[in-house]
């Protein structure tokens, strides 16, 4: 089990993202929505992915107005298939 993507908010930001073409971004707006987090809260989950090096944001501006994209890196993208695998095979545990 992965401590830090077993957090509820964090996991739903990991699939979100897995979900995503590898090196597709979602802007934080978007990503905010989808996992219905404040924009402190998703903050701060996605300083905790970041440190991990599971994500990786990228800051820059539209115009004059400041943006931020999230993409999965491929730490990040393996860790999730393999907490996945490890909730898989709870399932299959319980179900046995």
């Amino acid at each position: 089990m992965d401590e830090i993507i077993h957090q509820p908010l964090r996991l739903k930001i990991m699939a979100a993202l897995n979900a995503l073409r590898t090196g597709t971004a979602l802007e934080f707006p978007r990503l905010r929505s989808l996992v219905e987090a404040t924009d402190g809260n998703l903050g701060a989950h996605l300083a905790t992915l970041e440190k991990a090096g599971y994500v990786q944001l990228t800051k820059d501006f539209d115009g004059k107005v400041p943006r931020t994209r999230v993409a999965l890196t491929r730490a990040g993208r393996r860790a999730f298939a393999d907490h996945v695998a490890y909730l898989r095979g709870l399932m299959e545990q319980a179900g046995a």
